[in-house]
């Protein structure tokens, strides 16, 4: 046999890609953090509702998309920029594919801090952004994506990593997520409507919604602890076999569960059952997960507890464990019933966010900047404080929310021995459990101050040091040729951990088959959204009203979904069908009560209420912490795309009429006028171009196209 004698390639990793990112991470963080105390606060201490541009209607979801798509996305970039390279043993694909997608990156994040407080937005939760930024992130993907296989392609380690699983899992999926819940026609440059409506928008919105959190702030942050954790404990992972069954079972189950948002609901009963079975059987590969972290670190607890990056670490697998067991078991119908639309579902969502993706942020960043930089931690005292602090927060932030959960949850549905609802008054509900909110406030303040520590004490680790932006590395170059006998010797598996493509579409196939079984017959099947013969489409003016509604944000703190329970029957009037929405575009069905349900609204108030409850909220209920709308009195109506809005509805195959299109604006005209003299009845005088008499058109037109009980 000839002997070979392998020459090492010498080659070096991209550090200055990671240092943005990381940078872009604290950063963000801070900024997302600082928007959540705000509206923690603005929920007890109506004042906070600074100007129009920053109610809570609007800035919600600027503090959502802030925490997700800033604060984790450019954390799970970070760390994948930096773990790949080494994985793979190879430089990033293209140095320019990686700075266009950390730029690309921030503008987006910037146009989203822009548009939302504007109150520019789709209403879709965690998918507010209007298309032509859908279209930059649909962009910014594709180069991620591109650099990311390239790296793959050129590597000169022939294995794939788990790590590099779940990042893969996490690009294709998202990309599918991304696309399908997009689709949307456009009206103007930052208008458009969804092309779904009503039951099937909303499946699409809660398939979406589910599983963005699945792939975007779970499978990316599994693959980086998969890295960085026997990095960080120098030991290897617990068990290989575990990660495996963990990966497929995991893309597979997780894609089927998003129906469970929307139980009891009209969304058919097959459709919300699946949502249930899966969600159940999602406990396994997720707590498989967490076991395969925890147990990783079996034999090295003295490190644990010397080692504050791995303290973080550990708590923030345990959180994981803690929402994947508690996220199944409100799937459940009868918690459910309870916990939807609660605080309880708040608490549930921070304990995997605060717990699970920032303390995994934070160990990751507190690990990789001192070796980017070349140094050490500037203070491993503040280290420690951080840690403490922000534990503190999340039990602060935590422990109120489900008390105040369990708190509604009980008193929404409490009858007395006669036979009506104990506290019918919504507001009774509210009043209860602002104490609550005021504690969440300050374990919200508390997290908060632990990441200024944090970016502190990175800052000065990073001034004390030197960045190593070309970290020079060698490697044996990929050998293209495998023999016989190698891969005989292998385990079954390994046959696609070397082949990345069969991995993109082996994970692609996993995902796509329960998105089909689930959306396919939804919007197929015919008899899946019947249709009620009584229900119209909106007036000119109650589809501006509705843009309004949207524009404010009011579906952020009001549902319009009445479910089929006594106590909400009793309280709102009859349930809502599924045929009532099929003209709604988007629907607005809602995922927290912040104030009472809406679907039932229209005729229950005359207009005069709706007014003076839109100036002065406290006047028309008394201890409402809803903030005043004064803008609407004074900012005349836009008419100017009125008849363009109604010709996209019929594009949508709302059923308008040439004559109802060609007269938007006069027929608007005519109803405002209408209101007008009903308000001026009352000696209310106000104009009948008003924003305000949109909104109370819009407001007394909901629920009533069926007779109520």
């Amino acid at each position: 046999m000839k002997s070979q004698t392998t020459t090492l390639e010498q080659f070096s990793y991209d550090n200055k890609t990671v240092r943005n990112f990381a940078i872009a991470t604290i950063i963000w963080g801070i900024v997302g953090m600082l928007v959540g105390v705000i509206i923690a606060s603005q929920l007890f201490e109506p004042a906070m509702n600074v100007t129009q541009y920053g109610t809570f209607g609007r800035i919600r979801p600027l503090h959502t998309n802030a925490v997700i798509f800033a604060f984790v996305g450019n954390a799970i970039f970070a760390g994948v920029y930096y773990s790949l390279q080494r994985l793979l043993k190879a430089r990033m694909f293209s140095d320019f594919l990686s700075s266009f997608h950390f730029w690309g990156w921030q503008l987006i994040i910037v146009a989203a801090a822009i548009t939302l407080p504007l109150g520019i937005t789709t209403s879709h939760e965690y998918a507010e952004l209007e298309w032509p930024i859908d279209i930059a992130i649909t962009l910014v993907w594709v180069a991620f994506g591109i650099n990311m296989f390239g790296t793959i392609i050129k590597r000169r380690e022939r294995h794939l990593y788990v790590a590099i699983w779940f990042y893969i899992a996490t690009f294709v999926t998202v990309a599918v997520l991304h696309l399908t819940n997009s689709v949307q026609l456009p009206i103007s440059f930052l208008k458009s409507y969804y092309v779904y409506a009503g039951v099937q928008d909303a499946l699409i919105q809660w398939w979406y919604g589910h599983n963005a959190v699945a792939f975007f702030l779970t499978t990316p942050f599994l693959g980086l602890m998969y890295y960085f954790l026997p990095k960080m404990a120098n030991r290897p992972v617990y068990s290989y076999r575990l990660s495996i069954l963990h990966f497929w079972a995991l893309i597979f189950i997780y894609i089927w569960a998003g129906p469970h948002h929307l139980l009891y609901s009209s969304l058919p009963d097959w459709a919300q059952s699946l949502g249930v079975v899966f969600s159940i059987m999602l406990i396994a590969p997720s707590w498989g997960g967490m076991i395969n972290g925890l147990l990783t670190l079996r034999g090295a607890w003295d490190q644990v507890r010397e080692n504050t990056i791995l303290k973080f670490m550990v708590v923030g697998i345990t959180t994981y464990g803690m929402a994947t067991f508690e996220g199944p078991m409100l799937s459940l119908k009868n918690v459910n019933a309870i916990a939807h639309f609660t605080d309880w579902i708040v608490a549930h969502v921070h304990v995997g966010a605060l717990g699970w993706n920032g303390f995994l942020t934070f160990a990751i960043l507190y690990w990789m900047v001192p070796r980017i930089f070349q140094t050490t931690l500037f203070s491993e005292k503040l280290v420690k404080t951080h840690f403490w602090i922000g534990t503190l927060g999340i039990a602060f932030y935590a422990i109120p929310m489900y008390i105040s959960g369990f708190t509604q949850g009980m008193m929404w549905k409490q009858f007395t021995p006669e036979g009506t609802l104990q506290y019918g008054n919504f507001l009774d509900t509210t009043l209860q459990i602002i104490p609550m909110h005021q504690m969440r406030a300050l374990g919200g303040t508390l997290y908060l101050v632990g990441a200024i520590l944090m970016a502190y004490n990175l800052f000065k680790t990073m001034a004390q040091g030197t960045l190593l932006a070309n970290e020079p590395a060698e490697a044996a170059p990929l050998e293209v040729i495998v023999s016989e006998k190698e891969v005989k010797g292998l385990h079954w598996h390994s046959w696609i951990e070397r082949r990345p493509i069969q991995l993109l579409v082996g994970s692609l196939i996993m995902i796509l088959i329960g998105s089909l079984v689930e959306l396919i017959p939804t919007f197929m099947v015919k008899s899946n959204v019947p249709t009620i013969a009584a229900v119209q489409p909106y007036t000119s003016l109650e589809l501006e009203g509705r843009d309004i509604y949207i524009r404010e944000g009011c579906v952020n703190c009001h549902s319009q979904l009445v479910r089929p329970f006594r106590s909400e029957t009793e309280r709102y009037g009859e349930f809502s069908k599924s045929g009532e929405f099929v003209y709604d575009h988007p629907f607005l069905w809602g995922s927290k009560r912040t104030g009472p349900d809406l679907h039932r609204e229209g005729g229950k108030y005359p207009d005069s209420w709706h007014y003076h409850h839109m100036r002065e909220p406290s006047s028309m209920s008394p201890g409402s912490i809803m903030p005043a709308y004064d803008w609407l009195y004074d900012q005349s109506l836009n008419t100017s795309q009125t008849q363009a809005k109604l010709q996209a509805m019929k594009t949508l195959g709302v059923p308008y009429d040439d004559a109802q299109i060609k007269n938007a604006v006069k027929d608007l005209e005519a109803q405002s006028k209408e209101i007008q003299a009903r308000l001026a009845e009352e000696k209310i005088k106000v104009g009948a171009d008003k924003e305000i008499i949109a909104l109370i058109a819009y407001l007394q037109r909901l629920g009533t196209d069926i007779s109520k009980k």
